[in-house]
């Protein structure tokens, strides 16, 4: 006989592997507990682990419904020349089609007291830019980047036209050339990145984005990228739910 543990991890592996897709009804707690073999309150304590998970959600009204994706990394890797084209922040762990869109972008007279904390300089004009990324049409990823508008506004040599960093919503952003670093593009002075990664409640902006309930667990991965002189360049900010990956290369 199946525990409820062993039952959540099942239904778990389905939705990673894309077998379960985001928004399919899964059976009642009778049903469920009729297909393992179990009692109705070994199978609801199962639907009650993946709901804590972020990974079901139940209601009256629809039933239990898939509420995770498919699995995607999110990749914090150092890549330096001749790698740069290999290079990939993020990507289906498996198969799938990817694809990530910019959904907000907006300036603000100065940075909130979040950002200051993260080192983004009091008193200057911020750029935030917000970005979703999808697997196979269902978002994975929920990222918020936060730069001082001299930052933002920065443009390659020669350049005419709109910053890229500050393309409107909806709009294609440029992309730095095949193998060119978009700082380097860009022309920031960009020395290295510090990640921290918490696992708690994401915000309520992410679970929106996402399609889950609020307040549902998620990874946090909090970049800060530092110039030369160890000041704060930019900042993201990246939540998925725990069902994903986060994957790390350290170059010796």
């Amino acid at each position: 006989m199946s525990s409820s543990s062993a039952i959540a991890a099942e239904i778990r592996a389905r939705i990673i592997s894309g077998d379960l897709t985001h928004g399919t009804r899964l059976p009642g707690v009778k049903g469920l507990a009729a297909e393992h073999g179990v009692s109705q309150q070994t199978a609801a304590a199962a639907y009650a682990t993946l709901a804590a998970m972020g990974l079901v959600r139940t209601d009256r009204s629809s039933g239990t419904r898939v509420t995770g994706t498919k699995q995607s990394d999110a990749h914090l890797g150092t890549f330096a020349p001749p790698d740069l084209t290999a290079a990939q922040a993020w990507k289906p762990t498996t198969s799938g089609t990817a694809r990530e869109e910019t959904t907000l972008v907006r300036q603000l007279d100065g940075p909130t007291q979040e950002m200051k904390a993260w080192g983004i300089p009091a008193g200057s004009a911020v750029v935030e830019r917000t970005r979703i990324r999808y697997v196979d049409g269902h978002p994975v990823q929920h990222k918020i980047t936060v730069l001082p508008y001299s930052v933002a506004a920065a443009t390659p040599e020669g350049w005419e036209g709109m910053p890229p960093m500050m393309t409107p919503a909806g709009e294609d952003s440029p992309k730095a050339p095949a193998g060119v670093r978009m700082a380097d593009w860009l022309g920031w002075d960009q020395a290295g990145t510090e990640s921290a990664i918490t696992a708690e409640p994401m915000d309520d902006a992410a679970c929106e984005a996402l399609g889950v309930p609020s307040g549902s667990p998620g990874f946090r991965i909090l970049g800060t990228v530092r110039d030369s002189a160890g000041a704060v360049l930019y900042v993201t900010v990246t939540s998925a739910q725990l069902h994903h990956r986060v994957t790390l290369s350290i170059i010796g």
